[in-house]
């Protein structure tokens, strides 16, 4: 799983200063990926001791035993100096920065299951779908693959479980957050 983390992807980050021709061919290896990665993540839950009854069938059900199957396998690594250093340079103010960060591996993870969290709904809400905002490059998803079909509001599903993962690591959020973030995304559809 998460091989990405092995390997260089084909296309360069982060988003803002991507050019549009490199951010479509990011969108289309997203597309082209996507079903692969859903794939080797349900083979991997299944292999996980207590999760081989899981059933990646696309339903919001679904998303409960995943949320307790991700939420345990959240990991952090400790930030250098020299990370920290970069991070309270680019800042406008003065904050506090973590001394941690999600592994890599948690990365990855938290895109496959952002990957399956996306097509759960898409899959039981027909209205949405895929979209690529090149607006204002201030736009905090501009380039990324987004769904829309929330009214004004679009969900990167990326960004979503990486803000879980980070709750997760955190112990501030528990593994039903998952479900609740779709069951409040789902009420939201325009």
């Amino acid at each position: 799983m998460c091989r990405e983390v092995e390997k260089p992807l084909p296309f360069t980050l982060p988003f803002r200063e991507m050019t549009k021709p490199e951010l479509r061919k990011y969108f289309q290896w997203f597309m082209d990926v996507l079903p692969q990665r859903v794939d080797e993540l349900g083979r991997t839950v299944k292999k996980t001791p207590g999760f081989a009854v899981w059933e990646p069938d696309f339903t919001p059900e679904s998303l409960d035993m995943l949320g307790e199957w991700f939420a345990g396998e959240v990991e952090i690594r400790s930030r250098t100096r020299e990370e920290i250093q970069t991070i309270q340079s680019n800042l406008a103010f003065p904050i506090d920065v973590k001394t941690w960060d999600l592994s890599d591996r948690t990365f990855c993870i938290a895109g496959d299951v952002g990957m399956y969290f996306s097509q759960v709904l898409l899959r039981n809400h027909p209205s949405l779908r895929w979209d690529q905002p090149f607006g204002s490059r201030r736009y905090a998803e501009f380039g990324q693959p987004v769904i829309a079909g929330f009214g004004a509001v679009q969900l990167n599903p990326m960004r979503i479980v990486s803000v879980l993962a980070y709750s997760f690591a955190e112990k501030t959020k528990d593994s039903t957050a998952l479900r609740k973030v779709y069951e409040v995304w789902s009420a939201d559809i325009g």
